[in-house]
């Protein structure tokens, strides 16, 4: 079948798509635990690039769970395929000349790494939101860690399912710093990679 797939070249692309927006295109990637506040974070990060005139859209791990993943449970192997979904998208999204901000658990290395190979190194901005589980368990936003502890929920990242820590990402984000600041740390990343010729 793939031997009959044969992608069809436009002439509009990514640089013609940057120009017109005027910035850059990227993926800032935001990882750490379920409760860790990555989604809470890009959504006040999209507001301040909002007011700056940048063009954002954001992935969020429920919301792409909900339509395009909904058939995906969160066993590793579909964890992995889940994962490997959001890249194509993202890689979509960086085309299309908008700055693309995701948050999602993605809770192994080597599918983090799928997605900074897919969308390019230089397209790629990792911020891994280092919250202790003991904090993301008092908050249980949604709560599944409780229900994890209960045995109601299987493969629960940092209960029954491993994280692994990024080794090297771009930015470290802790609990100690409030939204506001936090954002203030990703923001000089971002200025960075607006005007970069990448």
């Amino acid at each position: 079948m793939s031997d009959n797939i044969i992608p069809h070249s436009y002439q509009l692309n990514r640089e013609e798509r940057k120009r017109m927006k005027g910035h850059n295109s990227f993926l800032v990637f935001f990882t750490g635990l379920s409760g860790s506040g990555k989604s809470t974070l890009c959504n006040a990060l999209e507001q301040r690039l909002y007011n700056m005139g940048i063009h954002t859209y954001v992935l969020d791990g429920d919301n792409i769970r909900k339509g395009i993943n909904k058939n995906l449970t969160f066993s590793p192997e579909d964890r992995e395929e889940n994962i490997r979904r959001i890249g194509e998208i993202a890689k979509l999204f960086v085309d299309a000349g908008i700055v693309t901000l995701a948050a999602f658990v993605a809770p192994y290395e080597k599918d983090r790494a799928q997605i900074r190979s897919l969308v390019g190194k230089e397209n790629y901005i990792e911020v891994f939101v280092n919250t202790p589980l003991e904090i993301c368990e008092q908050r249980d936003v949604k709560g599944l860690y409780a229900k994890a502890r209960k045995g109601e929920i299987s493969n629960m990242t940092g209960i029954s399912a491993p994280y692994e820590a990024p080794v090297n990402p771009e930015l470290e984000l802790n609990t100690e710093l409030s939204v506001e600041d936090s954002v203030e740390h990703i923001i000089p990343l971002i200025i960075d990679k607006l005007s970069s010729k990448a």
